[in-house]
């Protein structure tokens, strides 16, 4: 069953795949790796800092992740005539990470690096793995009720990672039944324009697949808005 995440994870990688070949025909064939960002962290209930701090905290304090290396799908004509393969294809290779034991053990490899070597080698370790990617997405959820910031009502929100080595980085939030796709490039050697352009077209691609027929409704239909791409 596709995943909502599925879905946006797989209409960004077309776009990306788009704007690769405007860009350069022969790039569409080039071998491109996205990081998948994904929390580990199993919240059940609010706890304050006082107990996230306990050694024997059930919620310990800081950020709990782990991440997949995702091959980005080469894309064919066959799949720009009908998107909806291409993101079927990109869903069949991110359940196959998601599904092996990747995620938990890398999860339990920064834990391990943290408690015995410290913070620094541990941004050390997880910066050089992130170095050997081309595209970064992370996803979060947000809040499903209007919220207000010093009594101000709060219209809209997103948020960008910075200082990351990848050339491009998407990050994408749910805000009152809103997505925001946020896109930060390379300058100098991503043409922002262009690449917007092409996600846009990716997802008006995706619109127009899933609403030509009702077998391809339901394709976007059976998603569940579970955390992770």
């Amino acid at each position: 069953m596709q995943t909502l995440n599925d879905v946006i994870t797989g209409t960004i990688f077309l776009g990306t795949r788009l704007y690769m070949q405007a860009v350069n025909q022969e790039s569409t064939n080039l071998h491109s790796t996205a990081v998948v960002l994904l929390n580990t962290r199993m919240l059940k209930s609010i706890s304050s800092v006082k107990e996230m701090v306990k050694p024997d905290s059930k919620a310990p304090w800081g950020n709990h992740f782990a991440f997949l290396h995702v091959s980005v799908p080469r894309l064919t004509n066959a799949e720009i005539q009908n998107p909806l393969k291409f993101i079927r294809k990109a869903q069949e290779i991110i359940q196959s990470k998601r599904s092996s034991f990747g995620a938990y053990l890398t999860a339990k490899l920064l834990e391990t690096v943290k408690k015995f070597r410290g913070h620094e080698t541990t941004a050390k370790f997880i910066h050089g793995s992130l170095n050997n990617s081309s595209i970064a997405i992370t996803n979060m959820m947000g809040p499903v009720e209007k919220t207000t910031l010093a009594n101000h009502a709060i219209k809209g929100l997103y948020f960008m990672v910075v200082g990351s080595p990848q050339s491009l980085v998407v990050t994408i939030v749910s805000y009152m039944g809103n997505l925001r796709v946020s896109l930060g490039a390379e300058e100098g050697f991503i043409d922002s324009p262009k690449l917007k352009s092409c996600i846009e077209n990716a997802f008006e691609m995706m619109l127009n697949a899933a609403s030509a027929t009702p077998s391809n409704a339901n394709f976007l239909n059976g998603h569940n808005t579970s955390s992770g791409p």
